[in-house]
């Protein structure tokens, strides 16, 4: 039976001393002898000194303010009595009266200007419809039992007219479709416009056209 013997830690890491040891001074020299050498500069503390120089009274006396410039004065004369030999300005009255008011605002939109209205506008009053035409429901649209709603999106200009609409959700489109048929109603249809200060403003608005079997 082998018998353990047991050694004392402090034996073990002494005989580690010396090794480590050489190896440190080694590890030292090689680094002393590899690495650049380096100056250390003390640091010196410098001191600046600002001397103000006064100014020479001889360039003081060349230096003039500048005059102050005198603005000519002009006599106007208003002479109260037109001499007899000024021609006289004769009136030509070719244009007949008429009651056409210049100020007042033409509310007529063309073609062209549809859907140039922005999509946000603030009003108080939202346009109102007054005159409603109803969609027509095709015989192919009631056979194939095609029920629901078309939501428009629609331009309701200054004067109630309808400008540009487009088809925010479809239910039938193509030709002769449930699409088609509700913008053409609603192409009809005349509001009361929105409201922004109390004048007219054109606006857009969102609603949906329906289409039933009863």
């Amino acid at each position: 039976m082998k018998q353990h013997i047991y050694r004392d830690w402090k034996d073990v890491a002494g005989s580690y001393y010396d090794k480590a040891m050489a190896l440190a001074i080694l590890l030292l020299l090689f680094s002393f002898i590899v690495s650049p050498q380096i100056e250390v500069k003390p640091y010196e503390h410098k001191i600046l000194e600002v001397t103000k120089l006064e100014e020479i009274p001889e360039i003081r006396e060349e230096i003039k303010p500048p005059e102050q410039q005198i603005k000519p004065v002009i006599d106007i004369v208003i002479e109260d009595d037109l001499s007899e030999d000024d021609e006289e300005i004769d009136i030509i009255d070719t244009i007949e009266k008429t009651d056409l008011d210049v100020w007042e605002e033409v509310a007529v939109a063309k073609s062209d200007d549809f859907g140039t209205t922005p999509k946000f506008v603030l009003y108080e009053d939202p346009p109102v419809p007054i005159k409603q035409v109803k969609p027509t429901y095709s015989d192919f649209a009631k056979r194939m039992n095609i029920t629901g709603n078309v939501v428009l999106e629609v331009e309701v200009l200054i004067d109630g007219s309808v400008g540009a609409i487009n088809v925010l959700e479809s239910l039938m489109p193509g030709p002769d479709g449930l699409d088609e048929a509700a913008v053409k109603a609603v192409k009809q249809w005349e509001f009361k416009p929105a409201q922004s200060g109390g004048k007219p403003v054109a606006v857009w608005v969102q609603f949906p056209v329906g289409f039933g079997l009863d």
